[in-house]
Order: structure tokens, then sequence, then C-alpha cells
């Protein structure tokens, strides 16, 4: 009988904690991939690769943006080799000032890894980690 009562806890157990993780994988989508409209000229961020949530989507670059690993930044990438504040994008005319903001894995733009700011135009490829970041026209 205990064994029964034991198994059906650890049954109910692993049910509660799986709607938990499905609740919170749901919230965290819902925050990354909001859709807000972009300016036609103006420049956005496309993600080329990473988490397939993120895939595809277009991020206008209308002020300073901060991406990380953090909750506190404005896009949260959740990538091991993403740091918690890692690089901030801020627009600048016809360009995009990227700078690490001291990431352990660092930042590279165009295929260089960057140091203190640096000016990227549209086609230039920023990679964080795993993920690959394109700033483009809208």
């Amino acid at each position: 009988m205990l064994e029964i009562a034991l198994l059906a806890g650890r049954l109910l157990l692993l049910v509660l904690l799986y709607l938990f993780l499905a609740a919170a994988i749901r919230a965290g989508i819902g925050m990354v991939s909001a859709r807000t409209r972009v300016k036609p000229g103006g420049l956005v961020l496309a993600v080329v690769e990473g988490p397939k949530e993120l895939r595809g989507t277009k991020l206008p670059i209308s002020g300073p943006i901060v991406i990380g690993r953090s909750p506190g930044a404005d896009i949260v990438i959740a990538d091991d080799f993403v740091s918690s504040r890692h690089v901030r994008i801020t627009p600048s005319g016809e360009e995009a000032l990227i700078e690490d903001l001291g990431s352990t894995n660092g930042t590279v733009v165009d295929g260089v890894r960057i140091v203190g700011v640096v000016s990227a135009r549209p086609g230039s490829l920023i990679v964080l980690g795993t993920v690959k970041l394109k700033v483009d026209r809208a």
C-alpha cells in the first residue's frame, strides 16, 4: 500500500513539474517573440541563426538595445555562450553602434572580435555565442 502511495506521489510531482516548465517556456517565448512594428527604411536586427523560437524574427533598432541572458536585458537569449549583459546596439543614423559589454565569450562583427564600440552597416553580421544577428533595413 505504501509503495502505491509513493508511486502516485511521484507521478503527481512529475506532472506538476512538467506543467510548470511548460508554462515557464510559453511565457518566455511570448516575451521574446513579441512582434513590433518596423518603420520602413529603419534599421532592424534579423535573427539568422539561433533558437528556433527566434529564427527569422526582425527586431527594430529604435533605441539602445541590450542583449543577453539576464531577464533584465531588452532581448533575452537563452544560450550558454551569451553573457547576462552581452552587447548593446544603438542606432546612429544609417548605422548601428555595437558595444561589447565585457562579455566572457566576446562579440564578433563581420568576422572580427570587437573591443569597445564598432559601427555596423546594413548587411553586417553580429555573432553572440551560437546566435547570429544581421543588421538590415526594414
